[in-house]
């Protein structure tokens, strides 16, 4: 009774170790990458919280501004909802909105409905072109902004000539309207613009930064008295902080896609990521071309090529190709014994004649053991092993 042995297992499924071990170095990029982003998101957060808010005294607050006019008799009120805005629009206040670009389409009208010709003043902080055209009308936004952030006053409103240079920098606007004071220009366009209302009792100031409101900026230049100077002009001032608490900020009305939400540039983000891995792919594509011998670094013995090739036939049932690989590599042999070309050593017309005459033989016996179809099973291959070997060694004897 024979028993055969059983072969080692050559799977290569990988392992999780294995996993780990090569996923490792691209997890811990992406780590640092999260822990990056957290952090300097954490960071901005806390350095920004309160921005323009005259309750904080951090850096970006405005608390030293309203004490200031505290001192002066001007109160200070914060509102967060637009009710509270439109119901502050009054001939003895000042109505400040802290951050106009926040507040929808719908809002801005309803807001500009409730100020135009309340008698009072509006000052708004750096409203871009989109929101500034529908809360202060006739004004429009210049897409660059200005690089120099102390500029001269170069106007004749009052407020602007006693403060001086100040730091007023940023959005720059025009206007056609000739009744406007246009102040601290910047390359001619102007930086803060002081529009009159159409009865004359009230006015809108617009402010292209709003550095002269910060803690760590009011003691720059004239940014103090420029500052004190819009807003005290009245004895009430309120200060207008949107937030998302307004009920007033949804409306059906100003529904916005998915692609409407992506911030403005997302197309050429996406076009340069696609360009860096393209270039990145190629950069480490291999080049197509001939094959290059290599030594290898050990010898390995034929006969474990072969048995190795064997294993690999058996499992994959493929007697069909271990067949014609048999047959072809004894062809090859046999035909330069017989005087005919290699090239012509997969002919039969050229092979099996040649062959016949050699053996004195039928040919068609021979035909059938060089040609012939695949065996049927593993005892057939066997046997077609040992006849090409005979035949070989037929053929070799002097």
């Amino acid at each position: 009774m024979t028993t055969e042995a059983t072969l080692p297992s050559t799977s290569a499924s990988p392992t999780a170790l294995r996993l780990w071990t090569r996923a490792r170095g691209i997890a811990l990029a992406l780590a640092l990458l999260l822990a990056g982003a957290v952090t300097l998101a954490a960071l901005q957060s806390d350095a920004r919280h309160g921005a323009l808010d005259p309750r904080s005294a951090g850096p970006y607050g405005s608390r030293a501004t309203a004490e200031l006019l505290a001192a002066r008799g001007v109160s200070t009120r914060v509102v967060t909802t637009l009710a509270e805005a439109r119901a502050a629009a009054r001939p003895d206040t000042t109505l400040l909105v802290a951050s106009p670009d926040l507040l929808a389409e719908r809002q801005q009208r309803d807001l500009h409905s409730a100020i135009a010709g309340s008698g009072g003043r509006t000052v708004l902080v750096a409203p871009s072109g989109w929101s500034v055209g529908t809360l202060a009308p006739g004004v429009t936004a210049d897409p660059a902004n200005s690089r120099g952030s102390a500029l001269s006053p170069d106007c004749a409103l009052p407020a602007a000539r006693r403060a001086g240079t100040a730091e007023t920098g940023g959005i720059r606007y025009t206007t056609r309207r000739l009744d406007a004071d246009e102040c601290y220009p910047s390359e001619r366009l102007a930086t803060v613009l002081r529009i009159p209302d159409t009865s004359g009792a009230g006015d809108t100031v617009v402010l292209g930064a709003p550095d002269i409101l910060y803690n760590d900026r009011l003691d720059e230049q004239g940014n103090a008295s420029l500052a004190l100077q819009l807003l005290g002009s009245h004895s009430h001032l309120v200060w207008y902080l949107p937030s998302l608490s307004d009920t007033a900020a949804t409306d059906p009305d100003d529904e916005k896609g998915f692609f409407d939400l992506l911030p403005s540039g997302w197309v050429w983000g996406t076009l340069q990521l696609f360009v860096a891995a393209a270039l990145a792919a190629l950069w480490r594509a291999r080049r197509f071309g001939p094959l290059v011998p290599e030594r290898l670094p050990v010898a390995i013995r034929a006969s474990e090529t072969v048995e190795g090739r064997a294993r690999l036939y058996r499992k994959a049932n493929a007697r069909d190709r271990a067949a014609a690989a048999l047959r072809s590599t004894t062809r090859t042999r046999l035909a330069p014994l017989l005087g005919v070309p290699v090239t012509q050593a997969h002919t039969p017309e050229a092979l099996v004649p040649a062959l016949s005459a050699h053996l004195h033989g039928d040919g068609q016996p021979l035909h059938a053991l060089l040609f012939g179809p695949p065996p049927s099973d593993d005892a057939a291959l066997i046997a077609l092993a040992d006849q090409l070997d005979t035949l070989e060694r037929e053929v070799r004897r002097p």
